[in-house]
């Protein structure tokens, strides 16, 4: 039998399920591909917030990534949490001799508001993740911390996309959900752009979209496909598993990965 396409997350767990290599392992099930891992961190997460986070050591990290790429091998790979600026320099000097297509997610806060990246690690996202990046997909909040640029409306979405381009990813998806109205995004890289928009879903319970649709893209772009159709088809994927999204605990509930499934039941 012919092995799915290999895609390799690296990033923090969530113990909560819905968020994190949780989310990601189980969006790459959703969308035909196999999922592998290399974890940077471990937190005691549920649906009220982060209660506790602990790094993994660099070496645990290159060990991960060794083992899973010079056995197995990938054909994507996909960032979300590296908290501080030595995990960042070693996940971008692993990925700068990767010839695989990368999806940087750069995850800074929980979305309780919890920090998860720290302010001294921002320069290195900069200057040492993006550039390794296919696509970079950051949330208002990320983007504002990167660039400076504080979005309003699909104006500054466009200037700041143009900022995050200058840091060398060659493509960039600025996610406009906290924005009111539609759910748009801007993927662009600095010649075309693509106006993604999706009607918004009244729903509280969207805990991992930014993981769930950076994986979705990685998936996309593991199978070949040009980077706005992977990223067009994340984008349908993730409206609806946020329109699905249920409750779990007495917080935030998470997004329905295997929505699709569902459907058919």
């Amino acid at each position: 039998m012919t092995a799915p396409p290999r895609v390799l997350t690296i990033a923090g767990s969530d113990s909560g399920g819905g968020a994190g290599i949780q989310a990601d392992l189980k969006t790459m099930l959703a969308l035909g591909a196999h999922g592998m891992s290399v974890l940077t961190a471990v937190t005691a997460q549920n649906s009220l917030g982060v209660q506790g986070a602990w790094e993994l050591p660099v070496e645990a990290v290159r060990a991960q990534y060794r083992s899973v790429v010079d056995d197995i091998g990938v054909q994507s790979v996909k960032t979300g949490m590296l908290s501080s600026p030595a995990l960042v320099t070693a996940v971008a000097e692993l990925l700068s001799d990767s010839a695989v297509p990368v999806v940087v997610d750069p995850v800074s806060v929980s979305k309780h508001g919890d920090r998860l990246l720290a302010d001294e690690a921002l320069d290195a996202v900069r200057t040492e993740l993006l550039p390794t990046a296919t696509v970079a997909t950051p949330n208002l909040d990320e983007v504002a911390q990167l660039t400076g640029v504080a979005v309003s409306d699909e104006a500054d979405m466009r200037r700041a996309a143009a900022r995050l381009l200058a840091y060398g990813p060659r493509w960039v998806l600025v996610k406009g959900g906290h924005l009111p109205g539609e759910a748009v995004d801007l993927l662009t890289d600095g010649d075309e752009e693509h106006w993604l928009r999706a009607p918004r879903h009244d729903n509280r319970h969207t805990h991992g979209t930014g993981c769930t649709l950076a994986s979705a893209i990685a998936v996309g772009l593991a199978q070949g496909r040009p980077v706005p159709d992977a990223v067009r088809r994340a984008k349908e994927y993730i409206t609806g598993a946020i329109a699905a999204g249920f409750a779990l605990g007495a917080g935030i509930g998470p997004v329905d990965h295997g929505w699709q499934f569902r459907e058919r039941i």
